[in-house]
């Protein structure tokens, strides 16, 4: 974390409740930073107590308390400490730590619609305890004004409960109306409150049947689903919304009043703004001051940095390598090349918005059916016998015993159960429809840089050099953030190397490191720079004094479970390609290296997504899996799609699917769940379906008495809920 991604001190929650008291609070000086970070390695009680040991032992943390649920640490600390000073103390306990933006993550604190839905839940189903403990006697034979007493408690307890419960039906229901069409909502609506006239009509004449318990049992179990639903969502929801905080949208504007920490959105043309090095570019311009190297790898796929000078054009999303830079701005904002990607984002979303789910089209099969059913059922009985009473009661038992509950629970039983399987493999389904997507996938195209390969480049060579030569080199590299230099550096002490008595030690910003040992110049870094030749692979160059200059050659390290992904999706009849806007040489390689014979390099990001399209025009199913700026359009374009949690903000939100660990190794296995999950949604509905060949008949006869309504509607909602959880 660097210091152009430094946090302010946050005020206090009374402070943000009352505007006066920030305003009087941002006035004075803040008197500690409140701290939050990511700690994603974390798993046990013990691994509380070691990072809050650690912190607390820093004179300068006041309090620091782990939150393991989480998986997140609030720290408070003297106003000058910033994240980049506190992660290094939880690197040292040894676990991985990252910066969270305080003011991304408020959103998951409270989950408003989820305590509504739970609450409406929890009254239904007590109010249906009490009713069916009530119908019992009525069932058990109560006759006369015993059975008309507990109808009417019935009645007392029902509707009030039910105004209450199923107001997320009847305003959905009320929405698609005014609208001019049907969705599910409409015929649930319209069972629940035709069987509470009829029960109050019934009630009231002194007749023996109510359905009093079946619209508040229907209520119950489609607020169930309903429930089911909305959690797979939210905790989907949640979770981007914490990856999503990684990113810090600050940046340091320098002016002649000095240099001020602001919003990115208060960016403008002509600012000139400081990136220091491991920052972020927040807007495309031009170098001013200073030379460096940019990493351009999640927006072009190119795996070497660029050298960066004064005139040298940047795009926002570039990271600064190893010099602090001087940037005056071109553009900010929507206007960067950054956020034009939306645009080709915006035309491939439309074309997965027509995506119709298999819930949308049952619905649009069964909505009208069950009416037509209902209103025949209404029409004959009338007419046959000529009263209406009857005619009402058996439209009514038609509508409810047609159990448009089984309906209601069959997709979000099912999504649940998957959801929560590929979670537990570490896959975060964001998106509603995206496993049914999922499912159909025939071809998968994955990017390369930070997709297939882990980003970070792995020492080839190091047993050609001596171990003084090694411990130079350590001395070198271990200061550097360059990704040469931090491969080296690991590599060699993994190796046990101890760092040389190198003296002087000065970085040169888009050359390498330099120093002094025993009264020589050491110097590690770029071929021109130590006067060396070329090399075909990737290499940082040691020159010792005036001796040869040596290569330390590096290779793109393969992310973990790229290999046995890539064989496990062929072996399963996938068609598999890669996609890259890293060079040719870069890309066939890799390909070669895991078997994928068919591979596009140096790939801008309209040619992916025009990619994508051709295929999809050819009939093909395209699963696109990648995590830079560059993919994002691909990954939207794509019938369905994955990014790893490291990806980039904006390809986190066009994909569906996000892959919470390292490895690539659960992509197979959440294609073949994705396939299970959309066999088990079939299978609901077939359930369903016969269930209603089998119960309307007995409805529109005449036969089905409350009871019988209910203790069918409820078996078919249990078999339904069973099935899904076959999943698991």
């Amino acid at each position: 974390m660097t210091a152009a991604m430094r946090p302010q001190a946050s005020a206090c929650p009374a402070c943000s409740a009352a505007p006066a008291a920030e305003a009087l609070a941002a006035a004075q000086e803040p008197t500690e930073a409140h701290i939050v970070l990511s700690l994603p390695t974390i798993h046990c009680a013990a691994c509380m107590s070691t990072v809050e040991q650690a912190l607390n032992a820093s004179d300068a943390v006041r309090s620091a308390r782990v939150n393991l649920t989480m998986k997140r640490v609030s720290v408070e600390a003297d106003p000058e400490l910033t994240a980049a000073d506190i992660i290094p103390l939880v690197e040292g306990a040894g676990y991985e730590a990252h910066e969270l933006d305080t003011t991304a993550i408020t959103a998951t604190q409270t989950d408003r619609a989820g305590r509504e839905l739970l609450m409406r839940l929890a009254v239904a189903g007590f109010a249906s305890m009490n009713v069916m403990l009530l119908s019992v006697a009525v069932w058990s034979g109560a006759e006369g004004p015993t059975r008309d007493m507990f109808h009417w408690i019935s009645a007392a307890i029902v509707i009030p409960a039910v105004a209450f419960s199923a107001q997320p039906f009847f305003k959905n229901a009320w929405t698609a109306l005014k609208a001019g069409h049907l969705n599910m909502d409409v015929p649930i609506s319209l069972a629940i409150l035709l069987a509470l006239v009829t029960s109050l009509w019934e009630t009231s004449l002194s007749g023996e049947h109510a359905y009093f318990d079946a619209a508040m049992a229907l209520t119950f179990f489609l607020l169930t689903g309903r429930y089911l639903d909305h959690r797979t969502r939210s905790v989907a929801r949640s979770a981007a919304e914490e990856l999503a905080a990684l990113e810090v949208p600050r940046a340091w504007r320098v002016s002649d009043s000095g240099e001020e920490q602001v919003n990115v959105a208060e960016l403008r043309v002509g600012d000139i703004l400081r990136v220091r090095p491991g920052g972020r570019m927040p807007v495309d311009g031009e170098i001013v001051e200073g030379t460096s190297e940019l990493d351009r790898s999640l927006l072009t796929g190119e795996t070497l940095p660029v050298f960066a000078e004064p005139g040298t054009t940047i795009s926002a999303g570039e990271v600064n390598l190893t010099g602090p830079l001087l940037v005056r701005a071109s553009a900010v904002g929507r206007d960067t090349s950054l956020h034009r990607m939306a645009d080709l984002v915006a035309v491939a979303e439309s074309g997965r918005s027509r995506y119709t789910s298999l819930a949308d089209k049952a619905a649009k099969l069964y909505a009208p059916g069950v009416h037509i059913l209902s209103a025949l059922a209404f029409v004959g009985w009338y007419l046959w016998s000529g009263d209406l009473r009857i005619a009402l009661n058996i439209a009514a038992a038609v509508l409810i015993i047609t159990c448009p509950c089984a309906l209601g629970l069959a997709v979000p039983a099912v999504t649940t159960a998957a959801s929560g399987r590929l979670f537990k493999q570490g896959l975060l389904i964001k998106d509603a429809t995206a496993l049914e997507r999922l499912a159909q996938i025939d071809t998968v195209v994955f990017d390369k840089t930070g997709t297939l390969t882990a980003g970070t480049p792995d020492l080839t060579n190091l047993d050609d050099f001596t171990r003084c030569d090694l411990e130079i080199a350590l001395a070198l590299s271990q200061g550097s953030a360059h990704p040469l230099s931090q491969s080296l550096t690991a590599a060699a002490r993994e190796a046990g190397v101890t760092p040389a008595d190198v003296t002087d030690i000065q970085e040169v910003p888009g050359h390498g490191t330099q120093g002094l040992w025993q009264g020589q110049m050491v110097r590690l870094g770029r071929a021109a720079w130590v006067g060396a030749g070329s090399h075909a692979m990737t290499s940082a160059w040691l020159r010792v004094g005036d001796g040869p200059a040596q290569a330390f050659t590096f290779t793109d390290r393969l992310r973990d479970g790229a290999e046995e992904a890539v064989r496990a999706l062929q072996e399963s009849g996938k068609k598999v390609i890669l996609m890259s806007g890293d060079t040719t040489a870069a890309v066939e390689a890799l390909a070669t290296r895991l078997g994928i014979e068919q591979w596009l390099a140096e790939a801008l990001p309209q040619d992916k997504a025009t990619r994508i399209e051709a295929l999809t025009e050819q009939g093909a199913k395209v699963l696109m899996v990648g995590d830079g700026l560059n993919d994002t359009a691909a990954l939207t374009a794509a019938h369905a799609s994955i990014s790893p949690a490291s990806a980039l903000d904006a390809a986190r939100v066009a994909s569906d699917i996000v892959l919470l660990g390292g490895t690539l190794d659960p992509i197979p296995d959440a294609i073949e769940t994705a396939r299970k999950a959309t066999r088990r949604i079939r299978e609901n509905f077939t359930i369903a379906t016969w269930y209603n060949i089998i119960a309307v008949p007995l409805a529109i006869a005449g036969l089905c008495s409350p009871l019988i309504a209910a203790l069918a509607m409820s078996a078919s909602s249990i078999t339904v809920s069973l099935n899904a959880l076959r999943l698991r």
